[in-house]
């Protein structure tokens, strides 16, 4: 008999398993009405509630649900009858045993609810718009801060700005929670008020917290400057446990970054220190770097857009090689020039955890983007995010840079804008993302000097990653049948593609190979096919 005949006798089977969402709704619906209705067990137990009743059988059915497809994942070819047995005895079970407990339960219900409200651990007051705040306001405001027993341990006073009054009115309460507070949150609350009035009211904070031990304290957008960072001299000095530290905004000059290396007694537990958009420069950076190499388990540091040039940028380089637990670096929009970045490649060259590294804007040219590559490359195997914009690289730094992320097969987010990469670089940037990164999510070449034969192979290279979401190749010298070409390649998924509406298709008229290259477009990409990442020993 031919396998067709045999098909059209064979017996159906049928299987018992899974049920289907409304015969589970349905069942929820008889746990529910069993629990409310009079019955012997209900007699002797008393009933539930019907919100009570509802929440205990939706309950009930996922524990009965989740065990009897165990039970069917062990029956192999089985129809599941084993399956719906252990179901059907199961919410008998737990039924009972819901009856048993009877309707205290809604009453330890409540009282796990009013517990929790006790146990509240964050006082925000941060949320609505900026205001200045008094004292009968701060009267208001913190009063949940004065009840007998509560439990917070975080307080963030940000976005209010406190006056003289409202200060004195927070004083005895800070007193009060010092000992249990472990993270303080005072950024930007004393803006707009006159200097003198802003000094007396860190005073009057760090006076009341001094002795506290912090995990995190965020000073960040006070504009403290030296007299600032002095005025909460009380509360820093007391501080030898901090775990982070934010100081962000806050017109850190070189006297001020001194105060701060003076006066915390230790950081040998910091974790996160961040200081961006400072006036620190060359002088503060060496306090900083002070700071920074007494930090060993320092993973997160931020010293962006702080004015550091060559010597201050040489100096945290050398204090960063002691934080082997660095995770995150952000030294972005300074000076190191070729110097700083040849020392920093020494520092990351040691660490091997590191997830993010953003060295945008800092001048490193081509001997400190290689130098740093190749130091990334023999390090980092985690790296997600690569940023280095901005810093004079062209096609000569680019077998480095390529043969670096090449092997960076978590990376996410990859930024070389603003550079001078050119076709040349940015094909060879482009063949070392070839291979793997399936987590690759945003490529930004944009503003570096690409003509129609880079932006079309890096847009083949990109489309076809699972996660990917953007690519910036914006301010290049593609030709419209180039934006044409990589516009094809996107269609699919256009919003994958950024905007080019400042590419120049005329730019580099002035280059005397531009003429050439756009005339033999099938020359040129010939000789970039040779072009191979530089893997080396």
């Amino acid at each position: 008999m031919d396998s067709t005949t045999n098909s059209q006798h064979r017996p159906v089977s049928i299987k018992l398993w899974p049920p289907s969402q409304s015969t589970r709704q349905l069942l929820v619906q008889r746990l529910t009405n069993n629990l409310t209705s009079n019955s012997i067990f209900t007699q002797k137990y008393g009933t539930l509630n019907k919100d009570e009743a509802d929440e205990n059988a939706k309950k009930i059915e996922d524990v009965a649900f989740n065990k009897a497809n165990e039970q069917y994942d062990r029956e192999s070819d089985g129809d599941g009858g084993a399956a719906v047995q252990v179901y059907a005895k199961e919410c008998s079970k737990l039924m009972l045993e819901v009856l048993k407990r009877g309707p205290a339960a809604k009453e330890e219900k409540e009282l796990a609810s009013e517990k929790d409200a006790s146990s509240e651990t964050f006082f925000d007051i941060s949320k609505g718009q900026r205001a200045f705040i008094e004292a009968e306001e701060a009267e208001n405001l913190l009063r949940p801060l004065k009840e007998p027993g509560n439990c917070y341990t975080k307080i963030c006073f940000s976005n209010r700005s406190f006056g003289l009054g409202a200060a004195r009115v927070a004083e005895p309460i800070l007193v009060s929670l010092k000992n249990q507070l472990k993270e303080a949150d005072l950024s930007d609350f004393i803006a707009g008020r006159p200097e003198a009035e802003a000094l007396e009211v860190m005073n009057i904070f760090s006076s009341a917290l001094e002795g506290s031990v912090l995990k995190s304290l965020n000073l960040s957008n006070n504009a403290l400057g030296e007299k600032g960072v002095r005025a909460f001299g009380a509360l820093l000095k007391s501080q030898s446990c901090l775990e982070e530290l934010y100081l962000i905004n806050d017109g850190i000059s070189e006297e001020a970054a001194r105060a701060i290396c003076e006066l915390i007694p230790s950081t040998e537990k910091l974790k996160v220190l961040h200081f961006h958009n400072n006036m620190t420069g060359d002088e503060g950076a060496l306090a900083i770097a002070d700071v920074v190499k007494h930090s060993p388990f320092l993973e997160d540091f931020r010293c962006s857009s702080t004015r550091i040039g060559s010597e201050g940028g040489v100096a945290l380089s050398e204090a960063l090689e002691s934080c082997t637990h660095l995770k995150k670096l952000d030294l972005r929009d300074n000076m190191f020039g070729v110097e700083g970045g040849v020392t920093l490649s020494n520092a990351l060259s040691k660490h091997l955890n590191l997830v993010e590294v953003y060295l945008s804007y800092l001048n490193l040219e081509d001997e400190g983007a290689i130098a740093v590559a190749n130091a990334l490359k023999e390090s980092a195997p985690s790296l997600e995010v690569l940023e280095m914009a901005g810093n004079d690289i062209t096609a000569e730094a680019s077998p480095s840079i390529a043969a670096c992320i090449a092997g960076k097969q978590h990376l996410t987010k990859l930024n070389l804008a603003e550079n001078e990469l050119k076709e040349e670089g940015t094909i060879q940037i482009s063949r070392a993302l070839e291979e793997g990164h399936s987590l690759l999510k945003e490529v930004d070449i944009s503003n570096d000097f690409i003509r129609r034969a880079g932006a079309q192979h890096l847009a083949q290279v990109v489309v076809n990653k699972p996660g990917f979401t953007l690519l910036n190749i914006n301010g290049n010298i593609i030709s419209d049948d180039g934006i044409d070409e990589v516009k094809e390649i996107f269609k699919k998924s256009p919003d994958m593609l950024g905007s080019l509406d400042e590419n120049d298709p005329e730019g580099g008229d002035d280059d005397e190979e531009s003429g050439e290259r756009e005339a033999n477009q099938d020359e040129l990409e010939s000789i970039l096919k040779n072009l191979e990442v530089c893997q080396e020993e």
